[in-house]
């Protein structure tokens, strides 16, 4: 008997169809959240930017389920004011937002940031502009340059009231200010975009953030056949010959039947359940008179076959290929996001470029995320973003013989003072700094290693410079010379001073750092002759002296001790500091009593500190040139009966000023002494038989006999 298999089919019917066609794309049910962006509207944002901006704040919106119960959105920009353009209040539909941000008028000014989220704190969200109780609150700042004001108090504050703060940075967007205003952790709230073009990297993390659960895989969503994920929400939809019931869960059967002659088993459903309102392969007899049925029929019930695309290898997908009947659309990988251009291809996502990666030197992006890298020279620190210099000096990896001088990663090497480098660039080799410096020795320089030193000639010392060269050791000093210029001196006499003076200054080590000298003359009057910060070698003093006028007229010795001491060894005249401690002579010339009183200005200069050398020639009084000397008196005291032989007081001198030298004390001459007055008659004797020879006898007349020769 021929058996004859009636087969009701349900028809495939496309996915697509199968969903309500009144209704909208689902959206983003994360929970209810009041949502602020701040826009920056500064001149630096190009008008093409600032449309870039417009349309990623509407992407966002397009994502989110907007409604007075659901989230809520404010737009404010700013430039060098703030501008209010809806608060959370204004606007619970998604047509209303988007009209409103395609109507914003930037204000092309300055970049006052922290005004922006002060406004925000105090105005955005309070009950008057719409926020909600308990209801989260988030701020996204989008700007392009550096705040103008300061941003990191009012944005702590933001942040402490529980605003939660999204930075968004563009091109010429300064990371420190962005992590200044931004929530913790920077690796969520921080991004930092090469361009306003790439700014929807930030929209799709953001998305993620806020609806990234999948709902179907988290929830207990109750769809009877099938259900879909939507960012932050899903719906369930039903196999193909059925319909969702009004509970959005439940689904509908529409079956009709037809026969054929069937022999092979039911077609296999993929990815759906198996719905058999008939008892699958249960074989029914169907009685004669019932229409459009057979003797011994098999009535078998199942559900067609969805054509799948994608198991098929049917597409073009580069990565992930979701199938639905008939169709495909593709996905990629996580880590990667599909490429708008073609919807197949995939790029990986470069995490590096959000700028929130808070490496020191290199941001590698990898699959799912990033890693840090330092430049050569430095290693990476153990919290995976420092990095550190790699110091070889301190490692002792270098080869150098006497400095090592360390960078990032390298060295070179370098030598003592005294030293140079060789060609190795390692060793180093004595230098003769004598040869190679400018030693400033004054006879000869000796070379040491890394230094060097001067010596003398024999017969002079070396000075406290370390320099210089001189008969005297102790020779650092200031030295004021006060010489008789009255008319008793005569002019002849007083050349004699002046050869006086120079031979003690050819005894002195003469230099600015060493001896300074200075000449005062005196009569009815004083004058300075020079200074002691006039001249600084002893030619130049010895030339000085010489050129010096004879002044004549009085002997006012007293007035020019108070001169010496008031003006010649004050600072100004080149006296050094006392606080130098450098001896401060002075020596007075003289050849007869003072015409006025001595006594004060005599004891006023040695209370000064001042070391007074009396020298008196002639006619000066040995009780006023005692009162003048400093003490012992006959250390600083000295006389001789004419001027001819005052060169042997310079000698004599030179033994106190430098003691170094002395050989014994110095013999004090008498003048009424025996010697002294044998002395003068020999002088006297001298002079006018040299007179004699140079006037008398050259008027001699030879013819002239009477006269005695």
């Amino acid at each position: 008997m021929t058996r004859l298999c009636v087969s009701i089919l349900l028809s495939l019917i496309a996915l697509t169809n199968a969903r309500p066609k009144t209704a909208p794309e689902q959206k983003c049910k994360s929970g209810p959240v009041d949502l602020v962006f701040i826009i920056d509207s500064s001149r630096s944002v190009r008008p093409h930017e600032f449309e870039t901006m417009r349309k990623f704040m509407i992407d966002i919106l397009d994502t989110l389920d907007i409604g007075a119960d659901a989230t809520r959105v404010g737009v404010i920009q700013y430039s060098s004011q703030v501008l209010n353009e809806f608060s959370l209040k204004t606007h619970f539909k998604t047509e209303a937002m988007v009209k409103g941000i395609n109507e914003i008028i930037p204000l092309a000014q300055g970049t006052m940031t922290g005004l922006a989220i002060k406004y925000t704190m105090n105005v955005a969200f309070t009950p008057e502009a719409g926020d909600r109780p308990k209801v989260p609150n988030v701020a996204v700042i989008v700007t392009d340059g550096r705040p103008q004001d300061r941003v990191a108090e009012v944005a702590a504050e933001a942040r402490e009231k529980g605003i939660e703060i999204y930075a968004v940075g563009v091109a010429r967007a300064d990371m420190t200010s962005l992590r200044a205003m931004a929530s913790p952790p920077f690796e969520d709230h921080v991004f930092l975009v090469e361009s306003f073009d790439l700014i929807h990297q930030f929209g799709l993390q953001f998305q993620d953030k806020l609806c990234g659960l999948d709902m179907c895989a988290e929830s207990d969503h109750g769809c009877e056949h099938i259900c879909e994920s939507s960012p932050g929400s899903y719906h369930c939809l039903c196999l193909p010959g059925y319909t969702l019931n009004t509970d959005g869960k439940t689904c509908s059967g529409n079956t009709h039947t037809h026969t054929h002659t069937h022999r092979d088993t039911p077609s296999r459903v993929t990815n759906y359940r198996k719905y058999d309102s008939c008892s699958v392969y249960t074989h029914q007899h169907i009685p004669k008179t019932s229409v459009n049925v057979c003797v011994c029929v098999c009535v078998c019930v199942f559900v067609s076959a969805a054509i799948d695309l994608c198991a098929q290898g049917k597409h073009d997908c580069e990565q992930v290929c979701i199938s639905s009947p008939g169709s495909f659309t593709c996905d990629c990988n996580k880590g990667y996001t599909l490429n708008a251009e073609d919807k197949k291809t995939c790029t990986m996502i470069d995490y590096c470029s959000f700028g929130n990666h808070s490496c020191d030197h290199q941001c590698v992006s990898i699959l799912n995320g990033y890693h840090c890298k330092c430049n050569l020279g430095y290693h990476l620190h153990d919290d995976g973003k420092k990095c550190q210099p790699i110091d070889l000096c301190a490692q002792g990896k270098h080869e150098c013989e006497q400095v090592c001088v360390s960078a990032p990663g390298v060295y070179t090497c370098d030598c003592n003072k005294g030293y140079t480098l060789n060609a190795d660039k390692k060793t180093c080799t004595h230098m003769d700094l004598c040869n190679s410096v400018e030693h400033g020795c004054d006879f000869q320089c000796v070379s040491t290693p890394g230094s060097f030193y001067c010596i003398c000639p024999e017969g002079q010392l070396l000075q406290d410079n370390g320099k210089s060269c001189g008969t005297c050791k102790s020779a650092n000093i200031d030295l004021v010379f006060l010489i008789d210029g009255s008319k008793s001196v005569r002019p002849q006499n007083f050349e004699l001073v002046k050869k006086f003076v120079n031979q003690v200054v050819d005894s002195l080590d003469v230099s600015a750092q060493g001896t300074r000298v200075g000449l005062v003359q005196y009569s009815s009057r004083v004058r300075t002759e020079f200074p002691l910060n006039m001249y600084h070698t002893a030619e130049d003093i010895k030339a000085a002296v010489m050129k010096v006028d004879y002044m004549e007229k009085g002997t006012m010795t007293g007035l020019a001790l108070k001169h010496m001491l008031e003006n010649s060894f004050s600072e100004a005249e080149g006296a050094r500091p006392a606080a130098r401690n450098i001896p401060r002579i002075g020596l007075v010339f003289t050849d007869g009593r003072s015409q006025d009183d001595i006594t004060e200005w005599a004891k006023l200069t040695k209370e000064a500190g001042l070391t007074m050398y009396a020298v008196g020639v002639g006619k000066a009084v040995e009780d006023e040139l005692s009162e003048i000397a400093s003490d012992p008196v006959e250390k600083y005291f000295y006389y001789t009966t004419d001027f001819s032989a005052i060169n042997t007081i310079a000698e004599n001198l030179k033994l106190n000023v430098c003691p170094a030298e002395s050989q014994g004390e110095i013999e004090v001459k008498d003048p009424c002494a025996c010697e002294s007055l044998v002395e003068f008659q020999q002088a006297t004797m001298s002079s006018m038989e040299q007179l004699t020879q140079k006037h008398i006898l050259p008027n001699k007349n030879p013819n002239d006999k009477n006269i005695p020769r």
